[in-house]
């Protein structure tokens, strides 16, 4: 039976934040369960835009150094990485406020490249994933609470494709059409693909409306931990009171097997009952998974149009 830490916590102030996370963690045996000593380990958080610092479109820095704080007591190497669809992690850290606390524990921040990876689901073995989450020795989750117009609420196994490779989310936007089925059942490969031994959601402050960025910040003062992040999911979207039919990562979890229902999840400290937020904000509008050909798809298809005439050029020049 899977488990789902759950707490009440209001302040990012690091000591305090510190403590909550040593709470949250205790239940499933603190970090050193998930960090052995010398582990290279990835930490994952949402690092949407660089636009928005005020809005909380992104996991708080204070969340990702107090993280990065007990890796470094456990032994572990960590590392931050993630693939903005539009600039590189480092800017958006940077404009986010990271870069005092990256310089404080001296944490590297990786730019992800892309491999292609045998998936669960050999439907999905074309799709590229980031070899640096794969290769790591262990994988730390921190998604960020929010809405979103495309998937309705996004969470753990939505914050996984930030391990895709900058443009080729476009790629897998189009790849799944207007289906939002299949679209959840990709990013629930991915997540099932990268198994991340750890996802710790921060829900203290979250981002209702029009997410992932286009909304506004909700205090929640909510933090969730576990080691199965369907489990992390489907729990939250009974805290906000969203029918997970709604949300596709987590209709699709659940036709797969992945998740079920709360009585099939064990909750240490808090049931979710306890922290039911009644007035959590949905999209206005909903937008469809194919977002016709924004810049980022006709910049893709131009990239790999070039390489490819260099490539048959190439070929030709050497008969």
């Amino acid at each position: 039976m899977p488990a789902v830490s759950l707490i009440r916590a209001n302040s990012y102030d690091r000591q305090i934040l510190q403590a909550s996370l040593e709470n949250l963690l205790a239940p499933l045996g603190g970090i050193s369960a998930f960090v052995k000593k010398g582990d290279r380990v990835l930490l994952k958080p949402n690092l949407l835009t660089g636009s928005r610092p005020t809005k909380e479109c992104v996991t708080r820095p204070e969340l990702v150094y107090c993280v990065a704080k007990m890796v470094i007591e456990a032994g572990g190497k960590p590392f931050l990485g993630d693939s903005p669809a539009f600039g590189s992690a480092m800017g958006v850290a940077k404009a986010n406020g990271y870069l005092p606390l990256l310089e404080e524990l001296n944490l590297p921040v990786v730019e992800f490249q892309g491999k292609r990876y045998q998936t669960v689901s050999e439907d999905f073995n074309h799709l590229r994933i980031c070899k640096e989450a794969m290769e790591a020795d262990a994988v730390i989750n921190l998604p960020k609470l929010k809405s979103h117009v495309q998937l309705t609420a996004t969470m753990g196994v939505k914050n996984l494709f930030g391990c895709v490779p900058g443009k080729m989310k476009a790629w897998w936007h189009m790849e799944a059409g207007k289906d939002s089925a299949r679209f959840g059942q990709m990013l629930v490969e991915t997540a099932r693909t990268i198994n991340p031994n750890l996802t710790i959601l921060d829900g203290i402050i979250g981002h209702e409306g029009n997410g992932p960025s286009g909304g506004e910040p909700k205090f929640l003062g909510i933090l969730g931990a576990s080691d199965d992040v369907f489990a992390l999911d489907r729990t939250v979207v009974e805290i906000i009171n969203v029918d997970p039919a709604l949300v596709p990562t987590v209709a699709a979890a659940m036709r797969l097997g992945l998740c079920s229902n709360l009585e099939a999840i064990d909750f240490p400290l808090l049931h979710p009952e306890i922290l039911k937020i009644l007035d959590w904000k949905l999209p206005e509008n909903m937008m469809p998974i194919d977002f016709g050909m924004p810049r980022v798809i006709k910049s893709t298809f131009r990239h790999f149009y070039i390489r490819f005439i260099k490539e048959r050029m190439g070929a030709y020049a050497g008969k």
